[in-house]
């Protein structure tokens, strides 16, 4: 499949898995992702917006604003809780996925997860920052800032990672998505609450979340310590540098990082971390393109183009792509356990095609 046919088929599957009110489902033909991710759907957003889809960006980013606008009330809680030292059970925290429709998810699931909220007012702003709309910030206000008490709130609080795995840890890369967020915005409105906020958050990961000269995946905190508690790292680390540049591209502790990544991650593509056994531990097509974006980046173009004709040569023949391919895997049994629970892998992936659509973006 050529390039400019897979981008015509990712628009489509996209534009096609769009709930009529706004949400991206995340994967159509694999039932445990038939819901909207924050985190996910931010980022199939904002490829949209780099194809000039951004009536499909503007759509996804109002279905948000709908599904937290009768959150306050539940955030106020949240905070009181807080402000008195009271205990939260994770249950209460908003959700990390919705319905398409925009209702709660009650199954059982990693709801705690702060990486979709971060993400998505960084998204928006990106978004507004493409259209010119700033109209739509003040549209959507109630939501922004709902959104921004629960994160200014919450930050530094253990969640799920990116994942759905860790949840009584801390993760740089959810970490990131937050400062990316609060400092977006800031930027944009002018917002010295916001900007002083996300400057705390940088502090905090430069200050705790660093081991042997590079990133660390988790980090908890021992007797009143931030100390790190998965040392090695996790592909979502790239998020540091690129969108939401906690850090440059260049800057030596990411170097370090990526280094660390390239050796036990990578192979034709990029698998998400070491100890990884879900589907096997297969290389993911997102965090091939995000590693592909990052070297873009860096500079070192022809190792994103090899990036993206990997990511091409995993198309099937109706140009979708899945979440990951087992060509490499850190543990072959459990990818049969898998199939045997929920079947293949998910395909198509709607994250999968919108990394695709930035990283050959950011290459043309």
């Amino acid at each position: 499949m050529q390039r400019e046919q897979l981008i015509n088929h990712s628009i489509s599957i996209i534009t096609c898995n769009q709930h009529p009110r706004g949400g991206y489902i995340a994967s159509p033909l694999f039932p445990p992702y038939a819901y909207s991710w924050l985190r996910d759907g931010t980022f199939i957003a904002n490829a949209m917006d780099r194809v000039g889809e951004t009536d499909s960006s503007a759509l996804f980013h109002r279905w948000v604003a709908g599904v937290l606008k009768n959150k306050r009330s539940c955030v106020d809680t949240l905070i009181h809780k807080h402000e008195n030292k009271e205990w939260i059970d994770r249950s209460e925290f908003l959700g990390t996925r919705y319905h398409l429709d925009g209702r709660d998810d009650v199954s059982e699931w990693g709801h705690f997860q702060l990486d979709g909220y971060g993400a998505w007012l960084w998204g928006l702003t990106e978004h507004v920052k493409t259209t010119g709309n700033k109209g739509l910030l003040e549209e959507l206000r109630e939501s922004i800032e709902i959104t921004v008490d629960y994160l200014m709130t919450f930050w530094h609080y253990p969640n799920f990672d990116c994942w759905e795995e860790f949840p009584d840890y801390v993760h740089p890369a959810t970490l990131a998505c937050v400062y990316g967020g609060l400092k977006a915005l800031g930027e944009l409105e002018e917002r010295s609450d916001l900007l002083d906020k996300a400057s705390m958050v940088k502090d905090f990961i430069l200050s705790h979340c660093i081991y042997e000269g590079r990133f660390v995946k988790s980090v908890h905190c021992l007797d009143e310590i931030w100390k790190p508690a998965l040392t090695g790292v996790d592909a979502s680390l790239l998020w540091l540098a690129v969108p939401f540049a906690v850090c440059e591209v260049d800057d030596p502790i990411m170097r370090n990082t990526v280094e660390v990544i390239e050796s036990e991650l990578k192979h034709g593509g990029i698998q998400r971390y070491v100890e990884d056994r879900y589907y096997g531990g297969g290389e993911w097509l997102l965090l091939t393109a995000w590693y592909g974006w990052y070297q873009k980046e860096l500079g070192n173009r022809e190792e994103a183009q090899r990036c993206l004709e990997w990511i091409i040569s995993k198309a099937d023949h109706l140009g979708r792509l899945p979440e990951q391919v087992p060509d490499q895997l850190r543990e072959s049994s459990a990818y049969s356990e898998w199939l045997s629970k929920w079947g293949e892998p998910a395909l198509p992936l709607l994250w999968s095609h919108a990394m695709f659509l930035v990283l050959s973006d950011s290459l043309a």
